[in-house]
C-alpha cells in the first residue's frame, strides 16, 4: 500500500485539495494522510483586530481569536474524517504545528505523493497563482507532487508531456506505478518540436516501445512552436476533465531539468491538475 499525503491549512481549508486526494488515494489504494499545517505562526487574524484594545483587554481579545482558531481548525480536521470515512480508504491525520514549509518537506519524505492546493499560502493573504509557498514547496519537495486547482473536477483523461528528456520520461514512470487503474484511460502523449524540426518524437522507438507497456490506449501529439504557448493553447482547448503530467520540458534543443517556470506558465492559463515528478539525481 502505499503512501500519500494531502496537505491543509486548517484555517482556509481546500475542498478541492479533499476531493483529488481522496479521488487518487482510492484509484491507488493509498494510505492517506491528512496533513494539517497548524503552523504557530499562523492566524486567521492580524494587528487591526487588537490594536483598539488595551492592558488585559488585549490578552482576553487575543485568547479569544485563538480559540477561534482552534475551533475553525478542529472542524476541518473532523470534515475531512467524515470524507475519508464516507469513502471507506484508510486515513489517519498530522497536525504539525511548527513552521509550514519545514515541516511538509519533511513529511514528503516519506511519502509517496503530496495533494496540495496551486492557491495555498498558509498565511491570511492571497498570492497570484503559483503562490510563493508552491514555488518554494516545488524546488525543494522530495515525492511526486498533485497540484490541484480551486475546483474539483473527476479526472477522466491524461495528458502526459514528453521532450526525450529523462527527467519527463521519470515523470511517465512515477505516474504510471502510483496509479495502475488509471492506465486505461484515454491518454495523450504531447510532445513540441520548433517550427524547423521534423514531426519525428524524440527517441520515437524507445518511447512508443514503453509507453505501449503502461499506457496502451495512448495517442501521440506533436505540435510546433514555443512550448509553453503551444501548450497551454492546446489544453486550454481541452474538453475533458484531464489530468497533466509534467516532469522536465525542453524549450530547446538541449535538455533542461525540470523549470518551475513552465509549472508557473501551466498553473496560471489552465485550472487542471499537474503531477509534477522531476529527477533531481
Amino acid at each position: 500500500m502505499t503512501k500519500f499525503i494531502a496537505a491543509f491549512d486548517g484555517l482556509d481549508f481546500s475542498h478541492s485539495t479533499m476531493s483529488y486526494s481522496i479521488f487518487l488515494a482510492k484509484r491507488s489504494d493509498a494510505h492517506l494522510i491528512g496533513v494539517f499545517l497548524d503552523d504557530f505562526m499562523r492566524r486567521s487574524y492580524g494587528v487591526t483586530d487588537i490594536a483598539h484594545y488595551e492592558g488585559s483587554d488585549v490578552d482576553r481579545q487575543i485568547h479569544r481569536l485563538d480559540e477561534k482558531d482552534k475551533e475553525e481548525r478542529d472542524e476541518n480536521v473532523k470534515l475531512f474524517e467524515k470524507a475519508c470515512q464516507a469513502t471507506g480508504i484508510n486515513y489517519s491525520i498530522h497536525r504539525d504545528k511548527n513552521v509550514a514549509i519545514q515541516e511538509l518537506l519533511h513529511e514528503s519524505i516519506y511519502a509517496d505523493l503530496l495533494i496540495i492546493s496551486e492557491n495555498e499560502t498558509v498565511t491570511r493573504y492571497e498570492e497570484p497563482v503559483p503562490t510563493r509557498f508552491i514555488r518554494n514547496l516545488l524546488n525543494d519537495v522530495q515525492c511526486p507532487v498533485v497540484v490541484a486547482p480551486s475546483k474539483y473536477q473527476p479526472v477522466s483523461k491524461l495528458i502526459l508531456l514528453y521532450d526525450g528528456a529523462p527527467s519527463s520520461v521519470h515523470a511517465v514512470r512515477t505516474f504510471s506505478y502510483l496509479f495502475e487503474p488509471l492506465k486505461n484511460y484515454e491518454t495523450e502523449i504531447i510532445t513540441v518540436k520548433s517550427m524547423d524540426e521534423s514531426l519525428h518524437l524524440p527517441d520515437g522507438k524507445l518511447i512508443k516501445e514503453f509507453i505501449k507497456r503502461h499506457f496502451p490506449k495512448a495517442e501521440y501529439i506533436v505540435l510546433k512552436g514555443q512550448a509553453e504557448d503551444v501548450i497551454i493553447k492546446y489544453l486550454q482547448r481541452e474538453k475533458k476533465h484531464s489530468l497533466v503530467v509534467l516532469g522536465a520540458y525542453r524549450r530547446t534543443s538541449f535538455s533542461r531539468m525540470f523549470r518551475a517556470s513552465m509549472a508557473d506558465y501551466l498553473l496560471q492559463y489552465l485550472e487542471l491538475p499537474l503531477f509534477i515528478a522531476h529527477n533531481k539525481s
